[in-house]
């Protein structure tokens, strides 16, 4: 009967369109769930949640609240499904077993939405410092890499425009690693640019089982190096691995694959560690960085809402995290308008 329950609730996902990815982790904690309580969802009551809660924010592997809240969405759906008429399951349970399914997640025993950002205190911006040297320490690897006459010098250099791609654009990890050559495109306002005055993102994140939500990344003039960075990649680094010319990804690897996501992230992590930065930037923090410098360089919210692909400001705002001499400039500047105003009056 269980397995029937999950059977028919992958079904009703799949009929929504989830992703695979989406589905299967939803799956796996019902599994562990059940296991967890001993019983079976025709048993399951709100105790059952509290206990499980409890067990997931105690010792060292201590859940996120974000996470948490989300395997409490999890059971409520799960919960919901069985107890809609229009599958029979109440019925069939109270037949087989006289016990029926409830919902076991209530509004005082599941963690509520409190707050828009709801990630790790630690994960922030990288400051302009700790760009430059990560930055340095890609191209200074490139160099010693060549120098030593191990391979890798090719890779090293793959590496270093991705990482400088990803914060140039403001791209997600997955949007970066699915680029093809063919996603580069012209700005006709700045012909110098080539090829390299925006980028067409197509593998954009999707909502609901929608799909990719495709938007056009405009390089911007304070970004501009990453021009130089992108021309010599494709028309000089990527030629050298044959036959990459006829292969569509951006990025590749040494056997002519495309660079994942998961490869990228592994590897970003032991960058950041070799440069010796703060464990707790990650590579979307990259992200994070590129909104709260553009807002810093003056661009319209909406501008820079439409560049990373949020569809609400309120988003944009959550990764926004100005620094100390923007406040302090920004202050500086209304006091002068301000008091200049009233002198002159």
């Amino acid at each position: 009967m269980f397995e029937g329950m999950l059977t028919g609730w992958e079904r009703q996902q799949k009929s929504r369109l989830l992703s695979p990815s989406t589905i299967g982790p939803r799956i796996a904690l019902l599994r562990r769930f059940a296991e967890f309580a001993g019983t079976f969802p025709w048993q399951w009551d709100a105790g059952d949640v509290e206990d499980f809660t409890v067990a997931l924010m105690s010792g060292a592997g201590r859940l996120a609240p974000s996470t948490i809240r989300s395997y409490h969405l999890t059971l409520r759906m799960f919960c919901d499904y069985l107890l809609d008429g229009r599958y029979g399951w109440v019925a069939q349970c109270e037949q087989r077993f006289g016990s029926v399914p409830a919902q076991i997640c209530h509004d005082y025993n599941t963690v509520a939405h409190l707050n828009e950002y709801e990630g790790r205190p630690g994960r922030r911006p990288f400051t302009y410092d700790e760009l430059q040297h990560l930055f340095d320490f890609l191209d200074a690897r490139v160099g010693q890499v060549r120098r030593s006459g191990r391979k890798g010098a090719w890779a090293a250099l793959r590496d270093a425009q991705m990482v400088k791609t990803c914060y140039a654009f403001g791209l997600r990890r997955r949007e970066l690693c699915m680029l093809d050559v063919a996603d580069l495109r012209p700005n006709s306002q700045v012909p110098r640019w080539g090829t390299y005055g925006a980028v067409h993102v197509r593998y954009g994140k999707s909502v609901r089982g929608g799909t990719p939500r495709r938007r056009t990344v405009l390089t911007v003039p304070e970004f501009d190096w990453v021009v130089d960075g992108l021309r010599q990649w494709v028309e000089q680094a990527r030629p050298l691995l044959q036959p990459a010319a006829g292969h569509a990804a951006l990025w590749l690897t040494e056997r002519r694959g495309r660079v994942s996501v998961k490869a990228m992230e592994q590897r970003f992590a032991w960058l950041r560690e070799q440069a010796g930065l703060d464990a707790a930037l990650s590579m979307h923090c990259l992200r994070h960085s590129y909104v709260t410098h553009l807002i810093e360089f003056g661009y319209p919210e909406r501008f820079v809402t439409e560049q990373v692909g949020h569809s609400y400001a309120a988003t944009t705002a959550i990764y926004t995290s100005v620094s100390n001499d923007f406040k302090t400039k920004t202050l500086t500047a209304a006091l002068t308008r301000v008091y200049r105003t009233e002198e002159k009056q």
